[in-house]
């Protein structure tokens, strides 16, 4: 059984290691040509399809950054290397959240506290996008009509139609929102909206509020990868569109296993109390 990253952590380990998963570089709105294949290299397998054509996006997917917790140091450096030789692009620099002056005002508030607040450190569903750079497997399950995302974090699951159905009219604010879709030559596109404000976007402190509208784009540029794109929108906290972009790496012999978080997480509750009592703590970090 896969036991929650976070809830075992204290409330500064959950910063350290999942900050650099949390906040992946950032991307442009399409993706990047791959060049050619060098002389004499290895056939790669073709990207398998779905009877009506399109890519099939079905599997058991990691996101890259997770890499070492699952094959050791050194893997990343080694997908970074296949990477370079298939001749595809590396992630653009890390484009920071254009906030607007108050929104930003809290996330320097949030940083502060070193990320106690966090909504995932107190066991709650992790929104979208943030709950796909969690550093556990997703399985995609690609029907005629329909995309299904499990998630190993919090027995998550995400049911996407593709047959052109619109949002409904009975949205309720919820964690994940509402998500549907549409196909866009070999790209899935999905667009989700009816959102609430209990989430972070992609790592400490960045709120969001419910008029929040994401819209990711699957691409399996390669048998073995997703190339993953998302754009945030949101008037009320955003001066602009926030991009960002990570690539998910395919796990034939992974399986989403049982998850459970560890409720009323006591690290963070400590965590807490010595930030609020100790004055030299709080000088000292």
């Amino acid at each position: 059984m896969n036991t929650s990253i976070v809830a075992s952590l204290s409330a500064a380990g959950i910063v350290a290691v999942l900050a650099p998963l949390a906040l992946p570089a950032g991307a442009q709105p399409a993706v990047a040509p791959r060049a050619a294949a060098a002389p004499g290299a290895p056939a790669r397998k073709p990207v398998p399809r779905a009877a009506n054509g399109k890519p099939d996006l079905s599997g058991v997917w990691i996101l890259t950054s997770a890499l070492p917790l699952f094959e050791g140091e050194d893997a990343l450096a080694a997908a970074r290397a296949a990477d370079a030789a298939a001749g595809r692009a590396p992630p653009a620099p890390t484009e920071p959240p254009p906030y607007k002056p108050d929104a930003e005002a809290k996330r320097q508030e949030y940083l502060a506290r070193r990320g106690i607040d966090d909504p995932m450190g107190r066991c709650l569903l992790t929104g979208v996008p943030r709950i796909q750079y969690r550093p556990l497997p997703l399985e995609i399950v690609q029907l005629p009509e329909r995309v299904i995302i499990l998630y190993e974090i919090h027995h998550a699951f995400r049911i996407i139609p593709t047959d052109g159905r619109g949002h409904p009219g009975d949205l309720e604010p919820s964690y994940l929102g509402d998500s549907v879709a549409h196909w866009d030559g070999d790209t899935l596109v999905v667009d989700v909206t009816g959102f609430n404000d209990k989430t972070w976007l992609a790592g400490v402190g960045t709120i969001h509020s419910e008029q929040l509208r994401v819209t990711e784009r699957y691409t399996r540029d390669t048998f073995d990868t997703i190339r993953y794109q998302v754009t945030m929108e949101d008037p009320v906290v955003f001066t602009k569109p926030w991009h960002m972009e990570e690539t998910f790496r395919l796990r034939p012999n992974e399986r989403i296993r049982e998850y459970e978080c560890i409720e009323n997480n006591e690290d963070i509750a400590r965590f807490e109390k010595l930030l609020r009592e100790d004055p030299l703590y709080r000088t000292n970090q």
